[in-house]
């Protein structure tokens, strides 16, 4: 469990600007595989839908039902290109570790693995999340409108609203990185075990294969988790009643 990210420290000569290889890597192949999903399901649409163009349609429903039961339709309808694109770039990045990490024995650095399972990953969706939900809570409201529910019903409230912000970040954040982080430590430890022995293998293979198909499925919660989170604190931005 002394595995490490392989970090390049101050690129291009930049002081304190270090990246990590891992995550730049495996975001990017996340976001080429939402691309080709996109693409590939609406590349050849038929009036009876097959194939992935089904499943496409499935998914594009059950987030239209996600938005629905946040906000009306009529408000949530310009919010739905970003709930999809949140829910399967979710969806995808938890998804990639689970079949297999790539490790480098040598130095111990993991090169494949699902990027939110890092804090640092999690929380910049998080806060990129929340500006969002103030920029159109500013721009659906206006200024002065946006800012006078900081301060709803009483002024007194304006410490509380502003710490809330700080809190729903740290939330959202932090449930997507925790879970996911849990589910590649087990899935490591199992995998160290089965390549142990012979008899660990045994011993691990049934709880490996469980484990897999239990993180399939908190993968696939954590996306619509952090998917519905998305659309409630947008909804008290840009509904009336904020």
């Amino acid at each position: 469990m002394d595995h490490e990210a392989p970090i390049v420290y101050d690129l291009f000569g930049i002081p304190g600007f270090h990246i990590n290889l891992s995550n730049v890597i495996m975001l990017t192949i996340a976001a080429i595989i939402v691309f080709c999903i996109g693409y590939f399901s609406a590349k050849n649409l038929k009036m009876k839908p097959t194939g992935m163009q089904n499943m496409f349609e499935w998914v594009i429903d059950f987030i239209k039902n996600a938005i629905n039961s946040t906000m009306d339709w009529k408000t949530g309808e310009r919010f739905f290109g970003l709930g999809i694109t949140i829910f399967l770039f979710i969806l995808v990045s938890n998804m990639l570790g689970i079949p297999f990490m790539l490790v480098n024995e040598e130095t111990h650095e993991v090169w494949w693995k699902s990027p939110t399972a890092d804090p640092i990953i999690t929380m910049t969706f998080a806060a990129m999340v929340i500006v969002l939900t103030h920029y159109y809570g500013i721009k659906m409201q206006g200024t002065k409108k946006y800012f006078k529910g900081f301060v709803k019903p009483f002024p007194l409230l304006l410490p509380l609203n502003i710490v809330e912000e700080f809190a729903n970040t740290i939330t959202l954040g932090m449930r997507l990185f925790g879970n996911l982080y849990a589910k590649e430590i087990l899935l490591t430890l199992l995998a160290g075990v089965g390549g142990a022995t012979i008899l660990g293998a045994v011993g691990a293979g049934i709880p490996m294969i469980a484990w897999q198909a239990f993180s399939i499925f908190i993968g696939s919660l954590q996306a619509f988790i952090f998917l519905i989170l998305s659309m409630v604190y947008l909804s008290h931005k840009v509904m009336d009643e904020h």
